[in-house]
């Protein structure tokens, strides 16, 4: 079965959560998976089992609260964010494994851009010497899945100086701009959802 891919833009993020949520309640057996490409204007997202405390002074960016696993995080312009809409279960693989693929695809697409990264031991997401480039973080409702992977691509970074990103304090942020200056969002958007498609052995349509 093929994975639709769907480009948003920019688009607010309460609102392609709404429609996540919408999307997977909706879905049976018969619903194709897809992939969402979005920018969000500047927001910071709180995790289910999110503490206040991580954010530290929030300026004049808003906070939502989120079903996603993780604490804190920061999109915004510039970043790419993909959105995984996926039946696990018909894919025939566990929630750790395609973690494990999601990080992967994103080392490999990093990799096609000349930046060599890897992952930390119980600290999910992408690091390019130890500095954080990607951060992840999902829901699975009876083994259907939604939100995803957020890349730095070429954005202002400042705000995640307003949290302790991802629950950690101090923690280094990076983006490809500053290893890449020629590579833009669209380009990691479309080829991200290449790789993981091609990783999962699943023809693509938009």
């Amino acid at each position: 079965m093929t994975i639709k891919t769907k480009y948003l833009g920019l688009a607010e993020y309460n609102q392609v959560y709404q429609s996540m949520v919408e999307f997977t309640d909706g879905r049976d057996e018969l619903t194709g998976d897809e992939i969402w490409l979005v920018e969000h204007p500047a927001v910071f997202t709180q995790g289910r089992h999110g503490k206040a405390e991580h954010i530290i002074n929030p300026q004049e960016v808003p906070v939502v609260q989120s079903d996603r696993g993780g604490q804190v995080t920061y999109h915004g312009p510039g970043q790419a964010v993909i959105y995984f809409l996926f039946d696990l279960k018909r894919l025939n693989i566990g929630i750790k494994n395609f973690v494990c693929l999601v990080e992967r695809s994103c080392i490999r697409l990093l990799k096609q851009y000349d930046i060599e990264s890897h992952t930390i031991a119980k600290a999910p997401g992408i690091y390019v010497d130890h500095a954080k480039i990607a951060s992840l973080g999902l829901r699975v409702k009876k083994g259907l899945t939604y939100h995803g992977i957020a890349i730095n691509t070429r954005m202002d970074l400042t705000p995640f100086s307003y949290i302790n990103p991802c629950g950690y304090q101090h923690l280094k942020m990076t983006q490809i701009h500053a290893h890449n200056p020629m590579i833009d969002v669209y380009k990691v958007l479309t080829e991200y959802a290449q790789i993981i498609c091609e990783n999962l052995d699943r023809p693509i349509f938009s």
